[in-house]
């Protein structure tokens, strides 16, 4: 008799899970979605979550959902004749429950997502939950449930079209040529960065300007080999990429929150910074005297032994980007140096590292404010999201005829333009993104 009911209530569990499978890939169908993913255990939660709107939660609910099933084969393996009641299996059924009774929470929201995308009443999210099967059966089948609204399915290639153009290496500089740089996220794979190909000569000042999601961050992660990308990096003739352990030191990052400790004076914070990256062979007396140089080039030796907590905001910020400078790198980026900084403290700031590229040094900055310290810049390297939601090159080149490519008399308005509508902007990147790839070709082939 136990076999006859193990049996039925196993073929019982492969009907629900058939009639599942089949309401998923209609509902996904019907939204716009990928039926075929509805088939696939964990990944179908995450994707019913998408037409219930309620992308969060789902995954969520997909991590529990893998665990899940993963304390449920512990359990099963564990409660084996050899493990009948061991602490394995306690602790393996204790977390099982804790799991179900988390699904619930996140069911709960997901198909009252549901109902409400498809216009339903909460009698419905009820039944979800007692008869799943049935219900994902009736509302995938029946014509008379239709969701309200379509999943937004970003296409990769339905964006602006690429240059297709590999820039030549300069000897004495910067070269940039980034084919793409994707990620995995949720099941999915996604473009950040594609068709990226520039060069910079030492002792030019960049301004890199973009939106939100322009893929800013993400850019300089593949250009100091942080975060690589399917890339070609050249500094000085030399691969970032292939010779990391040797050219990190060459690139200087200075992020927008310091981590500096408070405790600690300005000259133990330098000579700290000295120890980490100056090479390993040179001597104690080399190292002070670097750092005692790089005080004076700062302005920081007056105020050497105070503590970092009593700084004032402009003193940090050149603390900061003097730690980085120890190691007297080729390439200096800075993420956005001037924030929390007034007008005539940031303005010092940006003049200071004007000073810097004028020593034949590249420096790269993040600005929220570029309009005041345009004047200071060589260039400016704007990145824009095209229709596929993928960071691309609107435009790098002089500051002066940037104005002219937009159409626009200031940094500002540029960004604007290039912003998508729903973040109040004009909705004009992928005009300008096919524009700058068109001169990028003519140059390229005049160079020819």
């Amino acid at each position: 008799m136990d076999q006859i009911f193990d049996g039925t209530n196993f073929m019982r569990e492969i009907l629900g899970w058939i009639m599942n499978s089949i309401g998923y890939y209609l509902i996904l169908k019907k939204c716009g979605g990928k039926p075929i993913l509805g088939l696939i255990p964990v990944v179908r939660e995450y994707q019913i979550s998408l037409c219930a709107d309620k992308e969060p939660e789902g995954r969520k609910f997909a991590i529990v959902t893998a665990l899940e099933i993963a304390a449920v084969i512990v359990v099963e393996v564990a409660s084996l004749e050899s493990y009948p009641g061991g602490p394995v299996t306690i602790v393996a059924s204790i977390l099982l429950l804790s799991l179900f009774l988390t699904s619930l929470v996140y069911q709960f929201r997901i198909y009252d997502g549901l109902c409400q995308v498809f216009g339903r009443r909460k009698r419905w999210l009820w039944l979800w939950f007692f008869a799943e099967p049935v219900i994902a059966l009736i509302w995938g089948i029946s014509k008379s449930f239709e969701p309200r609204k379509q999943l937004e399915v970003i296409d990769a290639d339905a964006g602006a079209k690429e240059s297709g153009v590999i820039v030549k290496a300069v000897d004495d500089g910067l070269t940039i040529n980034i084919e793409n740089r994707t990620t995995i996220d949720f099941f999915q794979k996604k473009y950040l960065l594609k068709d990226i190909h520039l060069r910079i000569p030492k002792g030019h000042m960049v301004l890199l300007l973009g939106g939100s999601g322009a893929g800013k961050t993400t850019f300089v992660n593949a250009v100091t080999g942080y975060e690589k990308a399917d890339a070609s990096i050249i500094l000085n003739e030399q691969n970032i990429y292939t010779e990391y352990a040797k050219m990190k030191y060459d690139v200087g990052f200075v992020p927008q929150l310091d981590l500096m400790r408070g405790n600690d004076t300005v000259y133990r914070t330098l000579a700290d910074a000295a120890t980490l990256r100056l090479p390993s062979g040179i001597t104690i007396s080399r190292r002070k005297k670097r750092v005692l140089e790089v005080l004076e080039e700062f302005g920081l030796a007056s105020i050497q032994h105070s503590l970092v907590e009593k700084l004032s905001g402009g003193q940090r910020k050149r603390l900061s980007i003097a730690m980085e400078f120890i190691s007297d790198p080729s390439l200096f980026i800075l993420d956005e140096p001037d924030s929390g900084l007034d007008g005539v403290v940031a303005r010092g700031l940006f003049e200071k590292l004007r000073s810097i590229a004028d020593m034949g040094k590249i420096v790269i900055v993040i600005t929220h404010t570029p309009d005041r310290v345009i004047d200071l810049f060589d260039d400016v390297i704007v990145l824009a999201k095209d229709a596929s939601r993928t960071g691309r090159l609107a435009y790098y080149g002089p500051v002066d005829k940037a104005y002219d490519f937009f159409g626009k008399d200031s940094m500002e308005d540029i960004l604007l333009t290039i912003n998508q509508i729903d973040e109040g902007g004009e909705g004009r990147s992928d005009e300008f993104i096919e524009k700058y790839a068109e001169k990028t070709l003519e140059t390229e082939r005049k160079a020819v």
